[in-house]
């Protein structure tokens, strides 16, 4: 189906959404459209070749960031950058390696609106963060600027979030934490610029600080680049309160960028 056809079936089960009294005809209506544009799996072949060439994220790797090592450092090992300064957030993992492979269906769900196959992530999320996933009270989205979010119509985070929490029964919260800066694009920005952009880019909603405090929560979000975004956001979830906040991401990027200025990432 494509971009087009997409959005032709999300409009058109919106302009029913908002009352309960249309619940029966969005169940048909969606039932209908999903015969004229049949949904499309965000990731094609799962059992096939290109889930064997995906690059699954496992241990051995970096205890606070998740970075993969190569080889078992012992329990606790921290990579270079994080013994030097650990990050504002406690703990990070990812489910794979952003590349080549990985990019398209990733980009699917976050520029072409596909969540049909939305359980394959959510099954990848709670394999990743199994270790977070036990102590956690709350799944926190990532976020977009509502100027963003009105002109994507949706948040790929908050999907994500919702679809862990289905799996894991773990409640999320769409609405605790809210972006207040209107960021351009981290694609094609340094690490260093990257930074500067998230500074002061989020906070907590008064109303949810009570939620929040002291509670154990999991940053939700599709790729990890250098980790500013994460880092921005834990900052505010911890100035509001949480006790821990943990980051858990479909995919990152392996190259050591925060030691590398120069390196220009080119993820949309």
């Amino acid at each position: 189906m494509g971009v087009m056809a997409q959005k032709i079936k999300i409009e058109s089960i919106k302009s029913l959404s908002g009352n309960d009294i249309h619940a029966p005809l969005r169940r048909l209506t969606a039932q209908g459209l999903d015969i004229i544009f049949p949904p499309q799996s965000l990731w094609p072949n799962l059992d096939g070749t290109f889930k064997r060439q995906i690059n699954f994220i496992d241990k051995p790797l970096c205890e606070a960031c998740g970075f993969p090592f190569q080889y078992d450092l012992g329990d606790g090992a921290l990579c270079g950058n994080c013994s030097i300064k650990h990050p504002a957030y406690d703990r990070a993992r990812a489910a794979f390696i952003y590349d080549d492979i990985s990019r398209e269906p990733i980009l699917s769900l976050k520029h072409s609106g596909k969540t049909h196959g939305l359980a394959v992530f959510a099954q990848q999320l709670r394999r990743a963060g199994r270790d977070l996933i036990t102590a956690a009270d709350i799944l926190i989205p990532v976020p977009l600027h509502p100027k963003r979010l009105r002109a994507r119509r949706f948040n790929q985070a908050a999907l994500l979030a919702r679809s862990l929490s289905r799996l894991t029964n773990i409640p999320y919260d769409t609405a605790a934490l809210t972006r207040i800066k209107s960021t351009p694009t981290q694609g094609g920005k340094t690490a260093s610029a990257r930074r500067r952009n998230m500074q002061g880019a989020f906070q907590v909603v008064n109303a949810h600080i009570g939620i929040i405090e002291k509670k154990n929560l999991i940053l939700i979000d599709d790729v990890m680049t250098t980790g500013a975004t994460a880092q921005a956001c834990a900052r505010a979830l911890k100035r509001a309160g949480a006790l821990r906040v943990d980051v858990l991401t479909l995919a990152r990027v392996v190259k050591d960028m925060s030691l590398d200025e120069n390196y220009v990432d080119t993820i949309l």
